[in-house]
């Protein structure tokens, strides 16, 4: 199962790689085009666009860890071990029910996109527009992971208790406090 996740984790971070890449020369040919040729090309601006849209929630849904999102947690850090574990339970849990009771709705928006198409971006190999849905059902896939991520949390938690050392900033780990008497550290 190891080698498996690592093998995911690879393709998802040189899937994104490659569209962080392809934004980027594409923002490169808009300059280039605009500045240069004098003649911009009007599909640059909505390819980045998209490209972004999709690079932001498929990070999010595949690569992003939960330690590496911001969290207002002064009361859970400050709370008992067992409380500690009550508030998880309660997070995962909301965000799994909120994501749950929004995905259909969600879907049959991200559906009904599919009779709206890119105002200049085209398939190369159909010179068609594209469907608004394609360019948007990647929120759809952000969604699915969510709530497999965080209803797997939940059993985590209720198996082995909170995560421990999530919320630690490498070079910053915790020391235990020591007491001063005299000259000597206890």
């Amino acid at each position: 199962m190891n080698s498996i996740s690592k093998w995911f984790i690879r393709g998802a971070e040189g899937a994104a790689a490659s569209m962080l890449a392809a934004m980027f020369f594409t923002f490169l040919l808009q300059i280039f085009s605009r500045y240069v040729l004098v003649t911009p090309f009007g599909w640059t601006l909505e390819f980045c666009l998209i490209l972004w849209v999709w690079i932001v929630f498929f990070g999010n849904a595949f690569l992003v860890r939960e330690k590496d999102h911001v969290t207002f947690d002064i009361f859970y850090l400050a709370a008992p071990r067992g409380v500690q574990k009550v508030l998880a339970l309660i997070s995962a849990a909301a965000i799994v029910a909120g994501m749950v009771w929004s995905f259909l709705p969600t879907w049959d928006y991200i559906d009904w996109m599919k009779i709206r198409k890119t105002a200049t971006v085209e398939n190369p190999f159909t010179d068609k527009k594209i469907p608004l849905r394609t360019v948007f059902s990647i929120y759809a896939v952000f969604m699915i992971a969510v709530i497999v991520r965080y209803a797997w949390r939940f059993i985590d938690i209720q198996r082995h208790g909170p995560p421990d050392g999530e919320h630690e900033i490498p070079g910053h780990e915790h020391e235990a406090p020591s007491i001063q008497q005299g000259d000597e550290a206890v």
